[in-house]
């Protein structure tokens, strides 16, 4: 899982090193394996900065070659040969300077040389937006903006963003981690403990308003069992063009290849808050959603165009026609988001985990949105997920909120309640903890204390917590966050010696392994795998 610190920083303020964050999400239990530096613009621009052309002559000895003198803003003017047809006395162009590196469209390195061209010397080169990575025109050279001062950095002119990119290896019970939102609440858990008190910050969604209600679409949730929640919300009005760069870079960054804005908006809120979200273009719903199963060897047409026959047990997203996407694993041809699509209705649910692994795994389909609800995600972020994108949608696509949200939620699921015992605590972790270091380090992992005794705690869990449902999961989560580094080393050795007669068994054994020792076997003794 790729996690871009930019992206944490949105939710926690902090300026420690990359380095110091890795460590310190290891020690989390979230295991930084590599930290790689992304940059939106290949090599970031660097060495590259803003010319000014002083001169422009006609090369002596080449009819499609400029002489050209530039200033770039050092008070040294240098000069520079260049084949572009445009270029004029007075532009402010980019200049690639001696030593930049340039990479091709493949990616390929090339270093900028001091030289000669047909006889006179070139100390630069002045760029095309397709030589520096910013669009695929080649007509000829960049011309900026007048007001550039020369040698500003043209990494500033064109806002190269650059980021470091933590590769964590995920534990699969970790569905809380599987999002930016969770790594930076883990991350400020953990940086608690450190003296530091660092506020967790929420993408709000208080702007969130129906507009109109002129696209009503229904939804009928037949089996509640493998879609304990449902929501959705119609948009109206979108204009479906490519993302703005701002969303794209988050996207690149983690590596995703941006679609569209609708298809990336949906992207991006799963990676930030962990909830899978689908677009369906409204026009190609026919009557109300239905969410049920199909019978066995139903065909359906999945947005990679493979023809696929369904299994009795897949649940599906459908209207009156047939189905329209597998639910949380892929969507359906004929429901996608083209450039035409002017209204959408847009998905956020909470489907069985079991069963979307099961369709998953039937389908060969490993999806970013089946990798989450096969693990657990929350149930109790749905609505606020689907504001969020409805919020973000309206922002890069124009549009107007045309129905309210639909939410089919008939069974609540409820947060876990665990009893914690101090002694338990302390027997386990084999070091005496504080009740208030206890209760501190439960308060930055959001259990809350609902009863206090002399003997412990009563605890309520997180819905996003699924792997914490018993006290030596709790007691698991205390000794993550105070660091296993900091439990010292007991300067004695406790064992239980059992004082019951030996039985026949056992002396069978002793005898044998006796016999085999004596032969040169050695006898080994594994871990229990038991506590």
């Amino acid at each position: 899982m790729k996690i871009s610190y930019n992206w944490l920083k949105q939710f926690i303020k902090i300026d420690w090193k990359s380095e110091e964050i890795a460590a310190l999400l290891t020690d989390l239990g979230l295991e930084v394996e590599m930290v790689e530096k992304f940059e939106s613009v290949k090599g970031g621009l660097e060495g590259i900065v803003v010319g000014h052309v002083l001169s422009c002559v006609q090369h002596p000895d080449a009819d499609r070659l400029k002489v050209t003198t530039v200033d770039l803003g050092d008070g040294v003017p240098v000069q520079i040969v260049c084949g572009a047809p445009n270029v004029a006395v007075g532009q402010k162009v980019p200049v690639a300077t001696i030593g930049t590196t340039l990479y091709d469209k493949e990616g390929v390195a090339f270093q900028i040389k001091k030289g000669k061209i047909r006889g006179q010397e070139s100390h630069g080169m002045i760029c095309a937006e397709d030589e520096l990575g910013l669009g695929e025109s080649h007509d000829g050279i960049m011309i900026l903006d007048d007001s550039i001062v020369a040698g500003t950095s043209a990494a500033k002119v064109f806002k190269i963003e650059s980021d470091e990119i933590f590769e964590i290896g995920l534990t699969p019970n970790r569905a809380d981690g599987m999002s930016h939102y969770g790594t930076a609440r883990d991350l400020r858990a953990g940086l608690m403990q450190t003296g530091l008190n660092i506020e967790l910050i929420s993408p709000s969604v208080s702007n969130f308003r129906v507009d109109k209600r002129t696209l009503k679409i229904d939804v009928n949730v037949e089996n509640p069992l493998l879609a304990p929640r449902y929501c959705g919300v119609t948009i109206s009005g979108i204009t479906v063009k490519p993302s703005p760069d701002w969303l794209q870079n988050r996207l690149k960054s983690i590596g995703l290849n941006p679609k569209n804005n609708i298809v990336d908006v949906t992207n991006y809120v799963l990676h930030e808050l962990g909830q899978p979200l689908h677009a369906f273009d409204a026009s190609k719903i026919n009557g109300k959603i239905i969410v049920k199963t199909l019978p066995a060897g139903t065909k359906f047409t999945t947005l990679d165009e493979v023809e696929r026959s369904l299994h009795e047990e897949d649940l599906m997203i459908c209207d009156k026609n047939g189905p329209l996407c597998i639910a949380g694993v892929f969507g359906g041809k004929n429901s996608g988001i083209l450039e035409t699509t002017t209204s959408i209705f847009l998905e956020s649910a909470y489907f069985n985990p079991v069963s979307i692994r099961k369709s998953a795994k039937r389908h060969q389909l490993n999806t970013d949105a089946s990798f989450r609800f096969e693990r657990g995600i929350d149930p109790n972020i749905t609505e606020y997920a689907l504001k969020r994108a409805a919020l973000l949608i309206q922002e890069v696509a124009g549009g107007e909120i045309t129905s309210d949200i639909v939410d089919i939620y008939p069974k609540k699921i409820e947060d876990f309640h665990v009893i914690l015992n101090f002694n338990n605590v302390n027997k386990i972790i084999g070091q005496e903890l504080s009740k208030e270091i206890i209760k501190n380090i439960l308060a930055s992992l959001e259990i809350k204390v609902s009863s206090v005794s002399d003997a412990g705690l009563g605890l309520t869990i997180p819905s996003y917590r699924v792997d914490v449902q018993r006290e030596i999961d709790v007691i698991e989560e205390i000794l993550r966050v105070y660091g296993y580094n900091n439990i010292k080393f007991s300067d004695k050795l406790n064992a239980t010696v059992s004082n019951a007669p030996r039985t026949e068994d056992y002396k069978v054994q002793n005898v044998i392994a006796s016999q085999l020792n004596s032969q040169g076997f050695h006898e080994m003794m594994a871990n229990s795998l038991t506590t």
